[in-house]
């Protein structure tokens, strides 16, 4: 299992797949990098060398941001929409679906498990 940039990568995965582990790269990403760095899609990770695994680590640190940084970066922008009051800070700060969805039925990834509200008698006459 190759190393690359404090994660570890699946060897037995075709190259890009196996860089698409790596938080902030996905398989577009992963396919680019593999062009700039001069490797074959179709190798496996565990054949990559030590001095490929080394330009693609190089091209990935020079260009993205990712894992750690980019987690904290995440992290900061949600803040910071909360301490300015925004609509979507509003929305984080309650654990409320954030980009539009409707919440009077589903949501509840976000909203948690159905808390049932006990309804009134309707008397009828």
């Amino acid at each position: 299992m190759p190393r690359l940039l404090g994660v570890d990568i699946p060897g037995h995965k075709k190259v890009p797949y196996s860089l698409v582990h790596i938080y902030g790269i996905g398989l577009h990403r992963a396919r680019l990098v593999c062009r700039e760095c001069g490797i074959d899609e179709h190798r496996r990770a565990h054949q990559l060398t030590e001095e490929e695994l080394g330009r693609i680590a190089n091209f990935i640190e020079r260009n993205f941001v990712i894992e750690g940084a980019l987690r904290r970066e995440i992290a900061a922008n949600i803040q910071r929409f909360k301490e300015i009051g925004c609509y979507r800070g509003y929305r984080h700060a309650r654990n409320l679906p954030v980009r539009g969805q409707r919440t009077r039925t589903n949501a509840r990834t976000r909203k948690g498990k159905k808390k049932t509200v006990a309804n009134k008698k309707i008397l009828r006459k």
